[in-house]
């Protein structure tokens, strides 16, 4: 005599507890997914390759060892540094008192639009630890965009910084965010040009002297310009912008990949210092 089991006598209906459990793991599946996909998303647009970064150090040295009137002879030209610098050749460009007992290094391109919107959203808290003593900030300026989009706009932006920087660290900083405030679309090569740059100057008070104007006609600093350059595609940095403080890399892009605010940032910096600011 056969017998029939109940398919609802065995199956296991599950309880509340683990429907939850269920609905939590797949909505961290979910998560760990859009994460991974921003993540890709970011490095498509602002990542550079090592391979792009030594052929930057290799454009970069046929620029600077061409002297027999090839390549570009104001780069080719007589080394000139901006004061308010650090590192060989002054390379790195510091603004904060040179006593802080911390340092935030940061690694940009005026030309990324990245760096832009963590300006935009951050810049403001960024710069207030520096004027309040907890760190300076060491900045590490990249010419790459020039190299993947065309144009020179990166590259024209940082000798036109270097004779900010000459007139004092607060006339770089302003135009720094002045420039970023008004930065044009990377593809346009907005900043390639130098009337361009001498006409966002004026809205820097104090900033537009005679040297600083001599300076940028001049291209005094495309020397300097390229030597930073050339530096920032050997330190090892993969994209823009990157910060570190204390040789440690802060996350300022948060879970979301969206750069994190003014708020997010101070406390950021307070549980590394390990102090209230």
């Amino acid at each position: 005599m056969s017998s029939t089991t109940d398919p609802s006598a065995t199956a296991h209906h599950p309880t509340k507890r683990e429907a939850k459990d269920a609905a939590r793991r797949r909505l961290a599946e979910e998560r760990a997914r859009q994460k991974q996909a921003e993540q890709r998303r970011r490095k498509v647009r602002i990542g550079v390759s090592i391979g792009a970064a030594v052929a930057v150090v290799a454009a970069i040295a046929v620029a600077i060892g061409t002297a027999d009137g090839g390549g570009d002879a104001a780069v080719a030209g007589p080394l000139t540094v901006p004061a308010h610098t650090t590192g060989q050749d002054g390379t790195v460009i510091v603004y904060g008192k040179a006593d802080a007992p911390h340092t935030l290094d940061v690694w940009e391109d005026f030309r990324c639009p990245i760096c832009k919107e963590l300006e935009t959203s951050a810049g403001a808290a960024i710069q207030q630890f520096a004027d309040d003593g907890t760190y300076k900030i060491q900045y590490h300026l990249a010419t790459f965009l020039d190299d993947r989009l065309g144009g020179s706009g990166s590259r024209t932006a940082l000798e036109a910084a270097g004779a900010a920087l000459d007139e004092g660290p607060e006339k770089f900083k302003a135009f720094h965010d002045y420039l970023y405030a008004h930065q044009p679309d990377e593809k346009t090569d907005g900043f390639g040009s130098r009337d361009k740059l001498l006409d966002l100057a004026k809205n820097v008070p104090g900033l537009v002297t005679p040297a600083f104007t001599d300076a940028v006609n001049k291209r005094t600093y495309a020397p300097w310009a390229a030597k930073v350059s050339a530096q920032f595609a050997s330190s090892g940095v993969s994209g823009t912008p990157t910060l570190e403080l204390d040789g440690k890399q802060l996350n300022v892009f948060g879970d979301t990949g969206a750069p994190v605010t003014a708020d997010q940032y101070k406390a950021l910096i307070q549980q590394a210092v390990g102090g209230a600011k």
